[in-house]
């Protein structure tokens, strides 16, 4: 229902424009001819009439402005429920995606979709993070001061511009995937920041720790998402936010309900 109102909001919002200029141009005209007119009453007094036309202008405009907010409510609904996050947020707006990629590469769905609370919080439209300390170390390796970070060498990024090497040290996607990952998968940029970064993210989880999840060793699995190595021996989690694992163990249980219906 609310898919035709607002096919049929967007039909009415093109007809607006379409007369907008029309009205722009008539204005003078229907300006005048609002003008209140006089005639002659019992016992000579003035009377004001209105124009025919006021009244069908008016309910004209009426109705364009209430066309315009309805369309705008909409249209913000729309964007806000994209943009909405915490589990359900984040389950419709990748949950479907997610299932069939998870059958794909043989993950836990609710691995995937508590990986992507953790570092977008579930939202659709997801900013990238630029990461200054490692732009200094790719331009460390560009320089041959440093022999490669993540096995990223000198080869690699010999010909990249900074602006190439800013995008390779931001983090793109709902998995913030450092860019420089691209080189890894053996793709360009755009690929892993556009509308197949949900792809390519699964299969750079699956190519890197695949083997973890799909033996259940989840809590190792965001260790190394984070960290890039296991829970350490001493159990003591490395990651910068020492709830990291704990969180993203427990939304996996809530997940797992949501998948369960």
């Amino acid at each position: 229902m609310f898919g035709r109102l607002r096919k049929y909001i967007e039909e009415k919002i093109e007809f607006f424009k379409k007369v907008k200029y029309s009205l722009l141009m008539d204005y003078k005209k229907y300006k005048q001819k609002l003008k209140p007119k006089t005639k002659k009453g019992q016992k000579g007094k003035t009377k004001k009439t209105e124009p025919e036309h006021k009244n069908t202008f008016i309910k004209f405009v009426v109705a364009a402005l209430a066309v315009v907010v309805l369309f705008a409510v909409f249209n913000v609904g729309s964007k806000q429920q994209d943009d909405a996050g915490g589990v359900q947020g984040a389950y419709n707006n990748y949950g479907r995606e997610v299932k069939r990629l998870a059958r794909e590469f043989d993950i836990s769905p609710s691995y995937l979709m508590s990986l992507i609370m953790l570092e977008c919080s579930g939202r659709k439209d997801v900013p990238p993070r630029f990461e200054k300390h490692v732009f200094n170390k790719l331009k460390d390796v560009r320089a041959q001061n440093k022999s490669d970070l993540e096995s990223i060498s000198y080869k690699d990024i010999s010909n990249a511009s900074d602006d190439a090497l800013k995008n390779l040290a931001s983090s793109w996607g709902p998995f913030q995937l450092m860019g420089y990952k691209c080189i890894h998968l053996g793709i360009s940029i755009k690929d892993l920041r556009g509308d197949n970064s949900l792809y390519y993210g699964v299969k750079w989880i699956n190519d890197t720790y695949g083997d973890y999840i799909r033996k259940g060793r989840y809590a190792d699995a965001f260790h190394i998402h984070n960290t890039g190595r296991p829970v350490p021996k001493d159990g003591k989690y490395r990651t910068y936010d020492k709830n990291y694992v704990p969180n993203g163990l427990a939304y996996m249980k809530e997940f797992d309900k949501l998948f369960a219906r």
